[in-house]
C-alpha cells in the first residue's frame, strides 16, 4: 500500500490523497458500500432462505427418488429371482405331469391290452362251447338219423314183424356195441 501511495504522491502531487488519484469517490464507495450490504442483508432476508429451502427441497426429493429406485432395484431382483424359482417349479411340476401322462398311457395301454386279450380269450372260449354244442346236436343228429336209418332198413328187412318200440331198443343196442 505504501508503495502505490508514494506512486500516486509521485504522478499527481501532494495536494490529492491516494483515493483521489486512482478515481475513487468517498461518498460514491460508501453509498456503494451501504447499498451492498442492504443487498446482502435482503438477499439473506428473504431471498436466500427460500433458494436453500428449495434446494433442500429438491437435494430430498432426489435423494428419495434414488432411494425409490434403489429399492426398485432389489425389488426387481427379488421378483426376478421369484420368476426364476416359478420357472423352474412350473419346469418341474411340467416334468412330473409329462412323467404322470407317460405312466398313464402305459397303464391304460397295457389295461386295453389286457382287456382285449381277456375279450379274445372269452371270444375264442365262446367259439369252442358253440362248436362243442355243435358238435354234440350234430352227433345227436346224426345219431337220431342213424338210429332211424336203421329202423328203416330194419323194417325192410324184418318186415312188419316188430313194433317201432322194440326196434327202438334193437337199435340202440346196436349203436351201443358199435361205439
Amino acid at each position: 500500500m505504501e508503495l502505490l501511495t508514494q506512486f500516486a504522491a509521485a504522478e499527481t502531487g501532494a495536494n490529492q490523497d491516494i483515493f483521489s488519484t486512482l478515481g475513487i469517490h468517498w461518498e460514491l464507495l460508501v453509498l456503494q458500500i451501504v447499498a451492498f450490504i442492504i443487498l446482502v442483508w435482503a438477499l439473506g432476508k428473504w431471498v436466500y432462505p427460500w433458494l436453500m429451502k428449495s434446494v433442500d427441497e429438491r437435494q430430498a426429493k432426489i435423494e428419495e427418488s434414488v432411494k425409490a429406485a434403489e429399492e426398485a432395484e432389489k425389488k426387481a431382483e427379488s421378483a426376478q429371482e421369484d420368476i426364476q424359482n416359478l420357472l423352474k417349479e412350473a419346469r418341474k411340476e411340467a416334468k412330473e405331469i409329462v412323467a404322470t401322462a407317460k405312466d398313464e398311457a402305459v397303464a391304460m395301454v397295457e389295461a386295453s391290452d389286457a382287456k382285449a386279450k381277456a375279450r379274445a380269450e372269452k371270444i375264442v372260449a365262446d367259439a369252442h362251447d358253440t362248436i362243442e354244442k355243435d358238435v354234440i346236436a350234430a352227433r345227436k343228429a346224426l345219431h337220431n338219423d342213424t338210429i332211424d336209418l336203421v329202423a328203416l332198413a330194419t323194417e325192410k328187412v324184418v318186415g312188419n314183424l316188430a313194433d317201432a318200440k322194440l326196434d327202438r331198443k334193437v337199435i340202440d343196442a346196436a349203436v351201443k356195441e358199435a361205439r
